[in-house]
């Protein structure tokens, strides 16, 4: 995910993509636990994404001060 594609959405999208992103890690880290993941690549690609929605909901925030 992109975080230009990101900046599009509305803070409450955000708000709702960050917590899906959250279940997913949770999923991969417990499917990485238990032996069942064949991709592990995914966990660090899907940290990377939160960190993204985390920094457009954070830019979206000073820019919401700013004004």
């Amino acid at each position: 995910m992109k975080a230009i594609e990101l900046r599009e959405l509305s803070e409450e999208d955000l708000k709702e993509k960050e917590k899906d992103l959250s279940r997913e890690l949770f999923n991969l880290r417990f499917q990485k636990a238990s032996g069942q993941l064949g991709n592990s690549a995914m966990i660090p690609k899907t940290r990377r994404d939160i960190a993204r929605v985390k920094t457009v909901l954070n830019d979206l925030k000073m820019s919401m001060t700013v004004k």
